[in-house]
């Protein structure tokens, strides 16, 4: 009898261990987190971004869904209605369009899907998204109004402004600083602006247009990223236009990307401001240390290095991740 209830006692045991088991094996399933991206090869930085949130969440244990939503803000809302239906644990958003969230991230909040901001922020009630990590926009464009000031001080600035897609929260904030410096500077012109889409090929063309129009006049180019004051360098260097350095046209361009860097090295861009693109590693942190118990700070900021054409060097260049 009691070798019975020695052997009941030591089964019952196995099976608590089995059931215990196997409840910390639902806990500790694999972590998934959706990912809308804008447009996952908008641009080289991007590109950047991209790579750097699925290098950070390739580990054991966690799983990235990426969806590409290649600039369409109704698609975009609508695969992170996706996420929600198929309840992912997180929710990434690198929004298209600051405007049209609140029902989507209602949803996600009614389902108890907690989501971060990745780079782009939203206009959106605080209490529907947990966290944003990124650059601050309208900082990284006063940097680039900054550096203007005190390259043309008193002298005539002929300006012409490409900017990112319109809506899109970099845009927002980039455009802003320079309507303030405009504001502050009566010897500044603004000869012309438009949207270039964050591609080379298209503010090529809009810059060759602009040059037809304003040709003599323009001193200045303001590129809100890297690909769009490639595409205004191409346009100038067609028209025989000097480009950069201490006599040309200068260029000013946000992202900093290495192949831009080195563009700022040869004198082809005058001032390019750091826009990091390399959010991955920040974004596992907050989502882990979430699931953790650990709430994250609601905004966490990546710092904006600078980069002129006088100073900087090729081994900066050497150093740099993207």
């Amino acid at each position: 009898m009691k070798k019975l209830l020695v052997v009941l006692l030591i089964l019952a045991v196995a099976s608590m261990a089995f059931i215990g088991c196997q409840g910390r094996g639902n806990q500790n399933r694999d972590i998934t987190v959706g990912f809308a991206q804008a447009k996952a090869d908008e641009s080289d930085w991007r590109m950047a971004n991209t790579r750097s949130m699925l290098d950070a969440f390739n580990r054991a244990g966690w799983r990235l869904i990426l969806a590409d939503s290649n600039n369409d803000a109704a698609k975009q809302i609508a695969d992170v209605q996706n996420f929600i239906n198929m309840g992912v644990d997180y929710i990434v958003i690198s929004a298209v369009n600051e405007a049209g969230w609140d029902t989507v991230l209602r949803n996600a909040q009614r389902a108890n899907i907690p989501v971060i901001l990745n780079d782009r922020t939203m206009q959106a009630s605080e209490d529907l998204w947990l966290a944003w990590f990124g650059g601050s926009f309208r900082h990284e464009g006063d940097l680039a109004m900054d550096w203007i000031e005190k390259r043309f001080g008193a002298n005539p600035v002929g300006l012409v402004h490409l900017q990112g897609q319109l809506g899109a929260s970099a845009q927002v904030g980039r455009t802003e600083a320079v309507d303030a410096a405009l504001a502050r500077n009566s010897n500044w012109n603004l000869l012309a602006r438009q949207t270039g889409d964050w591609g080379t090929d298209r503010a090529r063309a809009v810059m060759t247009v602009w040059i037809q129009q304003h040709r003599n006049r323009i001193n200045v180019v303001f590129a809100e990223n890297d690909n769009m004051a490639l595409g205004a360098i191409q346009a100038l260097q067609e028209a025989g236009i000097r480009v950069g350095g201490a006599n040309g046209v200068a260029i000013v361009t946000v992202d900093a990307n290495r192949w831009s860097l080195q563009m700022t090295l040869e004198g082809l861009i005058n001032y390019n401001v750091e826009c990091n693109p390399l959010l991955g590693p920040g974004i596992f942190t907050i989502i882990d240390n979430h699931r953790k118990g650990i709430m994250p700070p609601k905004r966490s900021t990546v710092d904006a290095l600078t980069f002129a054409y006088d100073s900087i060097t090729q081994a900066v260049i050497n150093a740099r991740a993207y």
